[in-house]
């Protein structure tokens, strides 16, 4: 590192004697005319000084650059060393790592053969299971058809058998009527005699008699019923006859026996006369009963119930419109799925009663109107489920949850002993309703759930529904 510094000295001692020399052969030649010696002597003097300068700044340019060379091979020298330790540190690392990779492959080869052995044993276990739980699976299916297809059949047996009852019961009160002498016309000192009702005592001896009135769901019926064919699936009938004929319904007299209880009166179509049911239905439903007593003023139905969600603005709906024809109602669940109900028999301006009765089981539903049957189908919405959680209103058809209404579909007349059940009745519970006797058990929403009365509907108490005005 010390030869350039040395190469430079020996070149600057050389270049002094040459200056000097070519200084003084200018002092000895002719040529131009001879300066004073000081002079000189002192420009010398200033170049040597010059040079002097030079040479030191140049001579400290070269140690710094060998002090600045001395240090870069120590640092050269101290970061091969480190270098080298960490190759060493991940020499080491490496064959650590390749220890564990080894003892882990080693692992997972054994949990390999371990989980095959596993799968084969549940594969075993599993086809063993499926050859024994096949046969039960087909034996559940089987029952559980069985079991829904004689369901089926009880429930329109007991529903037929409750028309046949109460058609019975009307030929009974018609023959009991007949059997009392009939007298003249009853002149001003004579009192007419009372005739009996179905619920007298004298009734009850007449029943007796004839033996023609079997309970519902005793064996005479069974018996009875099996000459009778089923109705038709998949559709819906209107039942008509002698067998189903309509006693002649009169009113009440005060002092008798009769349907009292609160009455919602809705006057006019008004879009604000609406009566909420609250809070809806607590649980879905897979069955459903709906009864209450109604009084139509108008040439028209309108609507009864309404029940919404947000999902559907018609998950149950009993209305009808300007479009239907008199009488005509349709019975909703799950819109757009309908059946269209005959009631032209509520349009005579008269109380009667009304059940409309509907089960997920094959989809069967019923239409009780003053303890008959008038209409009954299957396949109507078999399966289905009414979710909870919606909005129910009285007297108005929702479009929208608590809202939407039309004039076109309000209700206007009266309406009373309003209930609901998550259960199909069954006919002796609508006949003892039709009775104007208590409500059956199990009712999840009446009249008692209203939350408020809207608009013009107005609310009363009658002892008779027949004495109401």
């Amino acid at each position: 590192m010390g030869c350039p510094g040395r190469k430079t000295l020996s070149f600057f001692l050389i270049f002094v004697p040459v200056c000097l020399h070519g200084a003084l052969s200018q002092e000895a030649g002719p040529a131009g005319p001879r300066k004073p010696f000081f002079e000189r002597l002192r420009r010398l003097e200033e170049q040597f000084r010059r040079f002097q300068e030079v040479t030191l700044t140049h001579l400290r340019g070269i140690a710094s650059n060998y002090n600045v060379s001395y240090n870069v091979d120590v640092r050269f020298r101290s970061l091969a060393e480190e270098s080298q330790a960490v190759a060493l540190a991940v020499n080491q690392s490496q064959a650590a790592v390749q220890g564990d990779l080894a003892h882990l492959r080693a692992r997972m080869r054994k949990m390999e053969r371990k989980s095959r052995k596993a799968d084969s044993r549940l594969r075993a276990l599993d086809l063993a299971l499926g050859e024994k739980s096949e046969p039960r699976a087909r034996e559940r299916k089987v029952q559980k058809d069985a079991l829904q297809d004689t369901l089926a059949r009880l429930s329109d047996l007991v529903h037929r058998q409750g028309a046949r009852l109460a058609a019975l019961e009307g030929r009974l009160h018609m023959a009991t009527l007949g059997a009392v002498a009939p007298a003249p016309v009853p002149g001003p000192g004579l009192a007419q005699p009372d005739r009996p009702r179905l619920g007298s005592p004298k009734l009850q001896r007449g029943r007796q008699a004839l033996g023609a009135a079997p309970e519902p769901g005793s064996a005479a019926q069974d018996s009875a019923q099996g000459t009778r064919g089923r109705p038709a699936s998949g559709g819906h009938q209107t039942l008509n006859g002698a067998a189903t004929a309509p006693p002649a319904r009169t009113p009440e007299r005060p002092g008798e026996t009769c349907p009292a209880g609160p009455v919602l009166v809705f006057p006019n179509a008004s879009t604000e006369n609406v009566v909420p049911l609250g809070p809806g239905f607590p649980t879905a439903l897979r069955a459903l009963s709906f009864c209450s007593w109604v009084r139509t003023a108008s040439g028209r139905l309108g609507t009864l119930l309404s029940y919404t969600t947000e999902d559907n603005d018609n998950k149950l709906v009993l209305h009808g419109r300007d479009s239907l024809a008199p009488g005509s109602i349709h019975f909703v669940i799950g819109d757009p799925a309908f059946r269209e109900l005959p009631l032209q028999l509520l349009l005579d301006g008269r109380w009667h009663h009304v059940c409309v009765l509907w089960t997920s089981v094959q989809g069967r539903y019923w239409l009780h109107v003053d303890r008959r049957l008038v209409a009954a189908g299957s396949h109507f919405r078999e399966g289905y489920e009414i979710p909870p959680g919606g909005s129910l209103v009285l007297g108005q058809e929702q479009d929208s949850v608590g809202g939407g209404f039309d004039s076109s579909e309000a209700f206007v007349g009266s309406v009373s002993g309003v209930a609901i059940w998550d259960r199909a009745l069954v006919p002796g519970e609508v006949a003892s309703l039709a009775a104007g006797r208590e409500l059956p058990t199990g009712a999840i929403l009446t009249l008692a759930n209203a939350t408020r009365v809207g608009g013009f509907v107005q609310r009363a108490n009658c002892t008779c529904l027949e004495l109401c005005p």
